[in-house]
């Protein structure tokens, strides 16, 4: 298993979940988003993004406007639809729903290596349990 590759796509599935949540607080300019994302360790580089948002537009879940700057060309500020809202609560109720059955499994992982009593536990019908393979 080639770690590295998992973790980029770990974060590449939660990506568009994430893209989603900072739309959903208001209006965002896709810089403010790669900064946010850049922040929080997902990774995240304009080439990445704008292929994302172009998805997200043309399934629905967002749009845009243009906004005149002072300081430059007009700016493109992302929003989310009614689809998109809709789509998120969804995919909140699934992060949910992973999120505490990955959580149970970790837990569970951590209860095997640590036991109270400082021995280490067999799970049930381990191989290495010489008292079951008798």
């Amino acid at each position: 298993m080639n770690i590295e590759n998992a973790q980029v796509q770990m974060r590449k599935g939660i990506l568009e979940f994430c893209i989603l949540h900072i739309i959903s607080r208001g209006e965002v300019y896709a810089s403010d988003m790669l900064d946010e994302l850049t922040s929080a360790r997902i990774m995240v580089v304009e080439g990445t993004l704008y292929p994302l948002l172009t998805r997200l537009k043309n399934a629905g879940l967002l749009d845009y406007k243009w906004v005149e700057s002072t300081s430059g060309p007009p700016r493109k500020y992302y929003l989310l639809t009614e689809l998109g809202r809709t789509s998120l609560d969804a995919l909140n109720e699934t992060w949910q729903e992973l999120s505490d059955s990955v959580n149970h499994i970790i837990g569970r992982t951590e209860q095997h290596k640590k036991p109270a009593n400082g021995v280490t536990a067999d799970l049930p019908n381990n191989p290495t349990d010489s008292s079951t393979n008798a």
